[in-house]
């Protein structure tokens, strides 16, 4: 399983928690490549349309 794989199932798992979502995600972003990081920001913006606020919130501050 790479990383990409692996953080799409972590979210998955804490998404039952905003705050622990959001530290997962600014995680994930450390461990992946630019490309797959924006693939990751796709999926999640579809998948946890909830946290739409705070996925763009850690977008806007990575890198």
């Amino acid at each position: 399983m790479n990383m990409f794989e692996l953080s799409k199932q972590v979210l998955t798992k804490v998404s039952f928690d905003k705050t622990l979502f959001k530290k997962e995600l600014k995680k994930s972003l450390k461990w992946l490549k630019k490309e797959e990081a924006m693939l990751l920001k796709i999926w999640c913006l579809t998948t946890f349309v909830q946290y739409s606020d705070t996925i763009r919130e850690v977008y806007e501050t990575w890198r």
